[in-house]
């Protein structure tokens, strides 16, 4: 599960997790929506970005589901060229549910959550990780996001 496009580095992290062994990757982009703005801003603050902080309601211009289209459709390119098999989709409804469907209906061995540091979220263990802990029978591993 991710939240924005995957860099070079989210992709060779991801890749290189079980050494040699092919892996294939079912990404699911969950991007955050407009109800999340209030963490999203304190973790703003938290981290001593006050100037997106401030401007943190002007990311979202209605686009949303485009952007999060073309930001999955860069991340399964990018993984794809690194050698391994990659499909997804944009999930705005029920996350949770849709990535329990996903790991039954494809035997998953684990989950991935590639999210940024949401300290509010995880204090409270609202974050994804911490929620899909509870959700889908599997390991779930978190990794920090490439700011890059």
């Amino acid at each position: 599960m991710i939240e924005k496009a995957l860099s070079d580095a989210d992709v060779e992290l991801v890749t290189t997790l079980h050494g040699d062994e092919q892996v294939s990757f079912v990404v699911l982009m969950q991007p955050r929506g407009k109800q999340d703005e209030l963490l999203r801003a304190l973790d703003d603050v938290a981290l001593g970005h006050l100037d997106q902080a401030v401007h943190e309601h002007d990311e979202h211009d209605g686009n949303g589901p485009s952007l999060a289209g073309e930001s999955l459709e860069h991340s399964l390119r990018h993984l794809q060229r690194a050698g391994a098999e990659a499909v997804g989709e944009v999930v705005e409804q029920q996350p949770l549910v849709r990535l329990r469907e996903v790991v039954e209906e494809n035997r998953a061995d684990e989950v991935l959550v590639l999210t940024s540091p949401h300290f509010v979220e995880e204090f409270f263990h609202r974050d994804w990780a911490s929620r899909a802990r509870h959700e889908v029978g599997v390991p779930v591993l978190k990794l920090f996001a490439s700011d890059s």
